[in-house]
């Protein structure tokens, strides 16, 4: 009996609560999210993209309207590949460095259009590239399903996509004559009669067909394309006050110094940059062949990685 009074009184003594032993360690509870890996390829990235212009309005082929809002991802390498049809191209890098490469590869233009028929979708205007933008070219291929199958990039900045989609398996799914409006329909026939009556030449033909073309909103104007290049080249460039200028300037400033911040939290190292005069910004410098293959590829820091 004493001995089983014993045992009660030594387990109450420990599980009653009481100063920690000196030499105990606290553990500390943290509430905040975690901010490392900034490109967490787990983590919805397009709120960072900053596209130069809006896409153009929806068109060709009724029948393709259906992809309208819709996005079709592709893994390859590092890298994440996103075609939302008639909106625009992404390209996300798969890593947690916190300086991973996302970015536009192309907004919605235009269709490429050969032998009177839709071959292709332009994306145009995306994040610069050296001394000018990133462009792509989507080719619609039949397939079983409705998804984007390959990437290349044929040269330095312009991309090429193969998607797949039962909507264009029909041998006349992408036809350009059936897809116009009745009116320009009489309009593409009379420029077929009269280049059967010797009335324009086949160069004349081609000209009235491709107005035909631009009106049905299929191309783009040169006015227009040079018009979007505008817009996207000065997109936020533009400020209409002093005051505006200075406001951009403070939140800019502010932001340099939270990420500066987060670096050295997670210690990672970064350079200041060094400060040259106005004359040393005016001279010319030939890019060396390091500054090039860091323009052609991923933009991010290659030294500073996780």
């Amino acid at each position: 009996m004493e001995m089983s009074l014993a045992r009660f009184v030594l387990l109450l003594g420990l599980a009653a609560p009481g100063p920690a032993p000196a030499g105990a360690a606290k553990m500390k509870v943290v509430e905040e999210p975690n901010t490392f890996g900034l490109n967490n390829p787990f983590l919805p990235q397009t709120s960072r993209l900053q596209p130069k212009r809006d896409p153009s309005p929806v068109s060709g082929p009724a029948h393709l309207f259906r992809l309208s809002g819709k996005c079709f991802g592709l893994v390859e390498s590092t890298y994440k590949y996103e075609f939302c049809p008639f909106h625009n191209v992404t390209q996300h890098e798969q890593t947690f460095r916190w300086n991973a490469y996302s970015g536009i590869l192309g907004i919605w233009h235009e269709w490429e259009i050969n032998n009177n028929t839709f071959r292709g979708m332009w994306m145009r205007d995306g994040d610069s590239c050296q001394s000018r933008s990133r462009q792509s070219k989507v080719e619609l291929t039949c397939g079983k399903s409705n998804r984007l199958s390959h990437v290349s990039e044929p040269s330095t900045c312009v991309y090429s996509l193969t998607f797949e989609t039962p909507l264009v398996c029909h041998p006349h799914s992408l036809l350009v004559y059936p897809a116009l409006p009745a009116a320009l329909q009489q309009r593409w026939d009379q420029v077929e009669q009269d280049l059967a009556d010797e009335l324009i030449t086949s160069q004349g033909y081609e000209k009235l067909l491709r107005a035909i073309f631009e009106d049905a909103g299929y191309l783009k104007t040169p006015e227009q394309s040079e018009l979007a290049q505008q817009e996207g080249g000065t997109k936020g460039l533009v400020f209409e006050t002093l005051e505006s200028c200075s406001e951009a300037h403070k939140a800019l400033s502010k932001e340099v110094k939270k990420l500066r911040s987060m670096l050295t939290q997670h210690g990672i190292p970064y350079v200041k940059p060094a400060e040259t005069s106005s004359s040393e910004n005016l001279g010319s410098k030939t890019p060396t062949a390091r500054t090039a293959e860091h323009l052609q590829g991923d933009p991010g820091l290659r030294e500073n990685t996780l």
